[in-house]
């Protein structure tokens, strides 16, 4: 009797290759989720030192914005009195140190910050050139001023041999006799109480009237007595405030518009002088010029701001 042949496992078979498959898929799926992992941590780490790249950055531009606004507070100090003449380019310079500050403190791009930062620095130079131009004209005046008196003294009881010394000397009194306006304001002004109570007021629609002030230097060798001097207050669109076409006075040989005029009598010490121009039509929001002149000269100038 024949023995019946075995048939292969064909079940057991297939089993053995399910695992097989399962047991790849596990290993695959391990290796991608361990992939994965490395990516992460990288991205991670990388995210974190650029972070601290950021904030150190941040830091070095603060210090930076810090190390101007210490210079320019010192330079203000050392100066006194002189920095007074330059309010506005103070005001401006704060103005871009806030800008600034607030750019940093929400991390904004970092070039936008270190260009505005450059720019905030060449405002403080040219700041710092303009008040030390200031202390060097006005000592050099002052002394000048007693010099040059004199010497012009000297050189009357001199003889005519000495004309073209004394021609030479004439050129020089003449420059040094020129009279300087110095801490001009225009200060917009809002009348209360029936016009006997004044208030500064900066909006243009509240505006009653704009008052000049300012000092008009000392100088021992001008001539003194009456003397007119005249201002002109020019609008954002540049037109001169003025009541009449006809109100002009003489500069660099040519008739040109006022705004006031006031007659003084100078005796060669330093005047304190007010002028007021009244409204006469809504002032516009703008930026306004103050010129103040005086023997065909131009003595001085400055701006105000309505809004």
């Amino acid at each position: 009797m024949e023995t019946p042949e075995k048939k292969p496992n064909t079940e057991t078979n297939k089993n053995n290759n399910t695992y097989k498959i399962i047991v790849v898929i596990l290993v695959l799926l391990i290796a991608v989720l361990t992939w994965q992992l490395i990516v992460t941590k990288t991205t991670v780490h990388t995210f974190t030192i650029e972070k601290e790249k950021a904030q150190a950055k941040n830091s070095a531009l603060q210090h930076e914005l810090d190390s101007l606004l210490t210079e320019h507070e010192k330079i203000k100090k050392e100066y006194g009195n002189l920095s007074g003449q330059l309010t506005e380019k103070d005001s401006i310079i704060l103005s871009k140190a806030d800008e600034i500050q607030k750019l940093i403190a929400t991390q904004a791009d970092y070039y936008k910050i270190k260009r505005k930062l450059d720019y905030l620095r060449g405002i403080t130079q040219g700041y710092v050139s303009q008040i030390d131009s200031l202390y060097t004209v006005n000592r050099v005046l002052k002394k000048e001023n007693v010099e040059i008196k004199d010497q012009f003294e000297k050189e009357q009881v001199k003889t005519t041999a000495l004309t073209k010394d004394k021609d030479s000397l004439t050129e020089k009194v003449s420059l040094a006799s020129t009279l300087k306006a110095y801490n001009i304001k225009g200060t917009p002004i809002r009348l209360k109480s029936g016009g006997k109570k004044e208030e500064v007021e900066d909006k243009a629609k509240r505006i009653d009237r704009i008052k000049v002030s300012f000092t008009l230097s000392e100088n021992l060798i001008a001539p003194n007595g009456n003397k007119t001097i005249y201002v002109r207050i020019a609008r954002p669109d540049e037109k001169i405030l003025t009541l009449s076409n006809d109100d002009t006075f003489d500069y660099n040989g040519e008739k040109i518009q006022l705004s006031i005029k006031k007659d003084i009598d100078y005796q060669n010490k330093a005047m304190d002088i007010s002028m007021y121009w009244d409204k006469t039509e809504d002032f516009a929001a703008g930026n306004y010029v103050v010129s103040v002149f005086t023997d065909g000269i131009l003595i001085g100038e400055s701006q105000f701001v309505l809004k």
